[in-house]
């Protein structure tokens, strides 16, 4: 009979699901699997077509090491996991050459190198081999869609600055019935050039890095704040059991 482990006994779901989207988020805080995240993310669609495939091979590959962790030795876990990885890989690929071949045409090499992503084997190796099937695929589910969060924030940033549009060529994912999703938001837009080139896409990401150490810095400190004032207004209690 399996023995959990201590880490498969206090599995907190809240942690995981703040370590996926933000604490530990694979885009900001590990930046892993930045050459995908800055290549293909000049617009939402395409931003939005690689998030999907890469929380689909993360989900899966979870999944699967997590239910064959005590039957695979230390010598070949990381080449088990990799072939793990490649076989979901190859699947989301056809899944897309069948059903959104344009988009895959746009995204090009960068959906079999979701092979290569290092956020996919690392949460493989550091996680799924080590916990049950729940948390491993709420772990997936979370680091996934952290990780396309921000893509596709990075590529909604990008489309409005280079095209002034949002949502636009939804139909290469959604179909046709999505042709009429593009959202004009700046008329007789002539575009910035810098925001859908590669520098632009280093200064959305450096810009979206910088605000969320901002933000992390002034929880931390309004948390020091409220600390400080519980200590300043705790009380003293005697042995007598009188209150001071």
């Amino acid at each position: 009979m399996e023995t959990p482990s201590t880490a498969e006994k206090s599995v907190d779901y809240g942690e995981l699901i703040r370590n996926g989207l933000w604490s530990n988020n694979p885009a900001l805080v590990q930046l892993l699997g930045l050459c995908p995240l800055l290549a293909v993310s000049g617009s939402v669609v395409n931003a939005l077509g690689l998030a999907l495939a890469t929380l689909l091979v993360l989900v899966g590959s979870n999944t699967c090491v997590s239910l064959i962790r005590n039957h695979v030795s230390d010598a070949v876990r990381l080449p088990v996991f990799v072939m793990i990885i490649a076989a979901f890989t190859t699947c989301t690929e056809m899944l897309m050459k069948a059903f959104t071949y344009e988009l895959y045409q746009i995204l090009g090499i960068f959906i079999p190198l979701i092979v290569t992503n290092c956020a996919i084997l690392g949460r493989a190796d550091a996680f799924a081999s080590k916990h049950k099937l729940i948390p491993s695929v709420v772990d997936g589910l979370m680091m996934g869609t952290g990780f396309g969060a921000v893509l596709i924030t990075i590529g909604a940033v990008r489309e409005l600055l280079g095209h002034g549009t949002l949502l636009a060529n939804m139909d290469l994912l959604f179909g046709e019935q999505a042709g009429n999703w593009t959202v004009v938001l700046l008329n007789d837009y002539s575009g910035f050039l810098v925001a859908i080139l590669p520098p632009g896409a280093f200064l959305v990401v450096g810009f979206l890095i910088a605000a969320k150490n901002l933000v992390d810095q002034k929880l931390k400190e309004k948390r020091e704040k409220n600390k400080i004032k519980s200590v300043k207004g705790s009380r003293r209690v005697r042995t007598t059991g009188t209150i001071s």
